[in-house]
């Protein structure tokens, strides 16, 4: 299948607007949220869509024994204060 290209321009305010083939071939609707990454290609936008999330369901499954998912993320959000303050320092 030929990759299929198209152009976009950013306005003042660094948005882009995705043109309507992309948005339609994504399922990306009013409101959709993504993610943003740099590559070393350049930045890379993956819409975060029902479908993707549908589809992400299940892969991450967590064992018996395993620290509850609310624990887990006060334990993360510790840590990142303590980076935060020590980078401030």
């Amino acid at each position: 299948m030929p990759i299929k290209t198209d152009s976009v321009w950013f306005t003042t305010k660094g948005q882009v607007v995705i043109p309507a083939w992309l948005r339609k071939e994504f399922h990306i609707e009013d409101g959709t949220k993504a993610v943003v990454q740099a590559t070393p290609e350049g930045i890379l936008l993956k819409p975060v869509t029902a479908a993707l999330i549908k589809r992400g369901r299940g892969i991450i499954k967590r064992k018996p024994g395993d620290q509850r998912l609310a624990e887990e993320w006060a334990t993360h959000q510790k840590e990142e204060k303590e980076l935060e303050e020590r980078h401030v320092r």
